[in-house]
């Protein structure tokens, strides 16, 4: 089996309309309406022929479907984390808290690359990106690259895999791993420094009153 054909099997047929679709642009058919910008993608239609469209296109011609939201950060798309986890295994690709919620990047970011004493240890592996956690992606579009290239991961989650958890990586992923060990050593500090508050003497305690000795006849 060739390369093409392994990657053919782990990777949802969407995942690549949904990563050259262009989003953000003002849609032509509701130009007149508020929250008119094209931010959404339909995973049943495939962007064949809808592409990105609105709120109002969702209601009228995607009622039913899957349909995921595309945000911005810092000019670049991100999804968040808790919708496409349903859909995809997230795995190797590194996360972040944008708005208080967990969101990935759709692809990959220029960047120049780091060197000396403040570079991170951890690098995407397709682009070079520093990383924050040892994650091996940081993008979809990067884990993309890696699965034709190398076939040693995968985008298709577990068939009985239908809860709210980012399902691990097949095979070499192990991003579900490494996050799940940073945010326990992230649980682990803060329960600690919750303990040294608690234990710690207050040095603005009021002292007691003053016992003095009774005079002396």
């Amino acid at each position: 089996m060739t390369m093409r054909r392994v990657a053919a099997s782990l990777v949802p047929p969407w995942l690549e309309p949904l990563l050259t679709t262009p989003f953000f642009s003002i849609c032509s058919a509701h130009v007149e309406a508020a929250r008119n910008e094209r931010n959404m993608f339909c995973l049943d239609c495939g962007g064949a022929e809808s592409g990105a469209f609105c709120l109002y296109c969702r209601s009228e011609l995607h009622a039913g479907h899957r349909v995921i939201q595309i945000r911005r950060s810092s000019y670049h798309d991100v999804v968040r984390v808790a919708e496409i986890q349903k859909v995809l295994d997230i795995g190797g690709v590194q996360t972040y808290v944008i708005n208080s919620a967990r969101v990935l990047f759709l692809n990959e970011r220029p960047q120049p690359r780091a060197s000396g004493k403040g570079a991170s240890p951890h690098t995407c592996e397709i682009c070079a990106r520093s990383l924050l956690d040892p994650f091996r992606f940081c993008s979809l579009g990067c884990k993309l690259v890696g699965i034709k290239r190398n076939g040693d991961a995968t985008f298709v989650p577990p068939p009985d895999e239908e809860d709210d958890k980012p399902a691990a990586s097949a095979a070499g992923g192990g991003g579900r791993r490494w996050e799940d060990a940073a945010e326990e050593e992230q649980n682990k500090t803060v329960r600690s420094r919750d303990f040294r508050s608690a234990t710690l003497p207050n040095s603005r305690r009021r002292k007691g009153i003053p016992r003095r000795a009774p005079f002396s006849s």
